[in-house]
């Protein structure tokens, strides 16, 4: 009988025991669950991809021997020709015409028949000089000359061309009635001439 009550109790203990340690002091925490966001990789289907292609080669033309070269002018050749040109217009003696008059004096009048640019003449009375130098701008000026029976020859020499060449004058003569008699102009190159001659009868 002790046997038994002996072995109840040791059973009766022993399950206290195991009772207790459920139940014991010391805490397990549950780990928290991961929360980070899960990023997908997106792959891009393939016709959405960017084709590489390889570089197309240029050929190199074939380009003919026989290219046409460029003629390039002289211009010394250019200046031959505008002074050729020069000869022509203006470059020489200059015939003013001849003209009959009754007239006892006659009175000349010149001026700058262009741009003012400083062209400067000479005047000559039959081969005589009357005015050395006299230079022309855009107002009349002249002289009063009196006529010879015959020839009364006049000539305008050009002393320079200006900055604008040829040496130009606008020109008038009138009788002592104040009847114009002849009225031209002139263009000349340097050392040039333009001659007038007035006829008395």
């Amino acid at each position: 009988m002790k046997r038994i009550l002996f072995l109840i109790i040791v059973i009766g203990m022993s399950l206290s025991g195991y009772a207790q340690n459920e139940f014991s002091s010391k805490f397990k925490a549950i780990p928290p669950k991961n929360i980070k966001p899960k990023i997908k990789k997106v792959i891009p289907p393939k016709a959405d991809l960017p084709k590489i292609t390889a570089p197309k080669v240029i050929k190199k033309l074939d380009v003919p021997f026989d290219v046409p070269k460029v003629n390039f002018v002289n211009p010394e050749k250019i200046t031959k020709k505008v002074e050729n040109l020069e000869v022509v217009t203006y470059k020489k003696n200059q015939d003013l015409g001849t003209f009959k008059t009754g007239s006892l004096t006659a009175k000349v009048r010149y001026r700058d028949a262009a741009y003012v640019d400083g062209d400067k003449i000479r005047v000559y009375l039959n081969d005589k000089v009357i005015a050395y130098e006299v230079v022309l701008d855009g107002d009349f000026k002249g002289f009063e000359i009196k006529l010879e029976k015959g020839i009364n020859k006049i000539d305008f020499e050009a002393l320079n061309e200006g900055f604008a060449p040829p040496n130009t004058a606008e020109f008038e003569v009138y009788d002592d009635k104040g009847k114009i008699v002849s009225s031209s102009q002139w263009n000349l190159g340097t050392d040039f001439k333009a001659t007038l001659i007035l006829m008395k009868e």
